[in-house]
């Protein structure tokens, strides 16, 4: 079950890599449509820039799938949002956008590597509120917290 965190008056989902991934697998990618789109959202909202077009993330992987390059494209910006994302939160490790898109060549293994690297944010946020009440939280674009 995904963990739902509220930052800045936005929801945002810490969900399980493996079950990501696996309910990918299961549901022959249907799943994944629907969590690209919303990790892109997600990508969205938190960095506050509006440039960022899930449904054209999403375009990209699914019919762009077929042309094969629109695909690693899409998954190597989705995971520089994700760094974006990390520098913004002030993350030690950063995703590699680049493993990212070798790791989507092997049985969609990037499905869990971005999953995984999206959570150390939301952690970074969950650490704060219990261990440090009232302490100054991970800025965030357009948020005021």
């Amino acid at each position: 079950m995904a963990e739902v965190l509220n930052i800045g008056g936005q929801e945002f989902k810490k969900r399980s890599p493996l079950a990501v991934w696996g309910l990918s697998l299961i549901t022959i990618f249907i799943y994944y449509f629907v969590w690209y789109y919303k990790i892109n959202d997600e990508a969205r909202r938190y960095l506050g820039d509006e440039s960022i077009k899930p449904g054209i993330a999403l375009l990209a992987v699914s019919l762009g799938s077929i042309l094969i390059i629109p695909h690693y494209v899409s998954v190597y910006r989705t995971g520089e949002r994700m760094q974006r994302m990390q520098e913004k939160a002030g993350a030690q490790q950063q995703i590699s956008p680049a493993l990212g898109v070798v790791a989507s060549l092997f049985l969609a293994l990037h499905v869990p590597y971005i999953q995984e690297n999206l959570n150390r944010i939301w952690r970074m946020y969950g650490v704060q509120v219990s261990t440090a009440p009232g302490a100054p939280t991970p800025p965030v674009a357009g948020f005021s917290g």
